[in-house]
């Protein structure tokens, strides 16, 4: 197994850990950028108002966007398992 193909390796590992944490992260934090605009345009600094709504995304996100990025991390697994015989030997 050469470096090149152990960076090849580490280099989708972290595409694809990008991707998962990307695709939470996004709309939790335009929902903390909305309820902060909120929050300022009404002065009210109460911290489980943020809290709140960014759970909720969250959670809404992990159920919609769940299955894709379960095939996700199946199709890299898969993929990394097929090409084990191609590192080793």
């Amino acid at each position: 197994m050469s470096p090149e193909d152990i960076l090849t390796i580490f280099q989708n590992a972290l595409n694809v850990m990008l991707m998962l944490i990307l695709v939470v992260l996004i709309p939790a934090l335009l929902a903390g950028l909305l309820v902060s605009m909120f929050q300022a345009a009404t002065q009210i600094n109460e911290m489980t108002l943020s809290f709140i709504p960014k759970l909720l995304v969250t959670v809404l996100t992990l159920m919609f966007a769940g299955p894709w990025m379960l095939g996700l991390l199946v199709d890299y697994t898969t993929q990394l398992i097929h090409d084990i015989p191609y590192l080793v030997g």
